[in-house]
This record gives structure tokens, C-alpha cells and sequence, in this order.
């Protein structure tokens, strides 16, 4: 399975893997699947509205079909990975994201741009022409990823600390934290850390590894920490512990 390195605005590189031809495929069966149900339904409502009409009106169809069939299937996959993170329902499903190769977050524009090209990607070709692109190219990208800088990923949420681990913190009283200035940390850097443990946790490699130490080290010079951590495993996840019981 092809995977890709991406170094996030926090200056951590990150290492994904890359969505599967087939996961995206089966991502955008169940989104056609969800537009195909959403335009059945339409159209039995428009026919019902007709029948209490009593007759059939074709401009009412046609002003019906442009206001209300056509947009939302239209502008499906741009409105919900805008709204949803780069993900649409069937992304979410099959657990696959758009993220950008710059590390930073998608932003509309970006998600325009890919969609503007799903007519050549998808629509005029069959698909053909993605599937062959995201096969061949080195960061699985169709046009669209190409001209927006973006490509899909796998996202599975592994994480080594689960809710219910959280929730045995019980608080100051039971729990000393260690690191009290982590609680003026953003909660994005907690979530970075517990993301990058989760990776490590469900794929142990060398890569991983890197970018846990590289954290760490990362986390221990903001923190001030005049020795280097011995298990940076342990420290990174005594900072999440920190963090909860010092903000909750």
C-alpha cells in the first residue's frame, strides 16, 4: 500500500497512507447511491405535487428540476467535503479524507477546484481517466488533486487512549500532573499528539516512530523541559493526561 509524507504547519511530518482505487471507488458508489435516492424522492414529490394540481404543468417541472433536483446533486461532494473536512458520507463510510500535500487544512477554494474537474475525471470518462491517474501518479491524484495540491487518505482512528481511559482520570485530587503548562497548549497540538500515537500504535514502523520523537522533542522545547525524554511514547501520552485533568 503506497504512502505519503506530509509535514503539518506545527513543522511534524506525518506519514499516511493513501486511499486505495477501491476505497474511492466504493466512495463514490455510495455517494451516487445517496444522489440517486435523493433524486427519486424528488421527483415522486414533484409528480405528487402535480396530481393535487390536477394537471401537468412543464414549466413546473423544468423551474422544480433547476431549484430543487438539480443543485444538490450538482454541488454534492463540494458542499459536504467543505462541511464535513474533505470527507462526503461515502468517504466517511469507507473512512477516507482529502487532505492537502502542504500539510495545511483544504480550504474552499480548494475543494472548488477539485470539484470543477470531476466532469472530465469522472463524469465525460466513465471514471476511466481517475482511476488511471490515481494508479499511476506517485500521490494517487486525478486532475483535480493535481491542481488543488491535494490527494485522499486513509484516516482510522487507533487511538493508545481511549474515552474510557479518559474518563478513569478522575481529577486533581487522584491524578498530579507533570507538565502543567501543557493546559496553555491549543487543543489542536493535544489532538496532533493522540493522532500520531494512534499511527504508531496501529503500524509500528520506523516512520512513525520518527515523527513521535521529532514531537517530542518538539513538545519538551516548548514545555521547556531541560532533559530529553527517555520514552517519548510515555511522555507524549502523560501530556495528553496532563492536559485533560488540567482543562477539563
Amino acid at each position: 500500500m503506497k504512502s505519503i509524507d506530509i509535514r503539518t504547519t506545527q513543522n511534524v511530518t506525518i506519514s499516511y497512507e493513501l486511499a486505495a482505487v477501491r476505497d474511492r471507488i466504493l466512495a463514490y458508489v455510495v455517494d451516487t447511491l445517496i444522489k440517486l435516492l435523493y433524486y427519486t424522492i424528488t421527483v415522486l414529490l414533484a409528480i405528487y405535487m402535480m396530481d393535487e394540481m390536477h394537471e401537468y404543468e412543464e414549466d413546473f417541472m423544468i423551474i422544480f428540476g433547476l431549484l430543487v433536483i438539480a443543485p444538490p446533486i450538482a454541488f454534492y461532494s463540494l458542499f459536504f467535503e467543505n462541511v464535513m473536512n474533505g470527507q462526503t458520507p461515502g468517504k466517511r463510510l469507507l473512512k477516507i479524507r482529502v487532505v492537502k500535500l502542504n500539510g495545511k487544512q483544504p480550504e474552499f477554494y480548494d475543494y472548488v477546484l477539485r470539484w470543477s474537474f470531476r466532469l472530465v475525471d469522472l463524469v465525460l470518462s466513465g471514471g476511466v481517466l481517475a482511476s488511471i491517474l490515481v494508479s499511476s501518479s506517485d500521490h494517487s491524484q486525478r486532475l483535480g488533486d493535481m491542481v488543488s495540491n491535494t490527494t485522499v487518505v486513509r484516516v482510522r482512528d487507533r487511538s493508545p487512549i481511549s474515552l474510557a481511559d479518559i474518563l478513569k482520570i478522575e481529577s486533581l485530587s487522584s491524578y498530579e500532573p507533570k507538565y502543567v503548562a501543557i493546559r496553555n497548549f491549543p487543543e489542536r497540538d493535544i489532538m496532533l499528539i493522540k493522532n500520531a500515537l494512534g499511527r504508531y500504535m496501529s503500524i509500528s514502523n520506523t516512520a512513525h516512530m520518527e515523527v513521535l520523537q521529532e514531537l517530542a522533542e518538539s513538545m519538551a522545547a516548548r514545555l521547556k523541559v531541560e532533559e530529553r525524554p527517555a520514552d517519548v511514547i510515555v511522555f507524549l501520552r502523560t501530556l495528553i493526561k496532563d492536559y485533560v485533568v488540567l482543562t477539563r
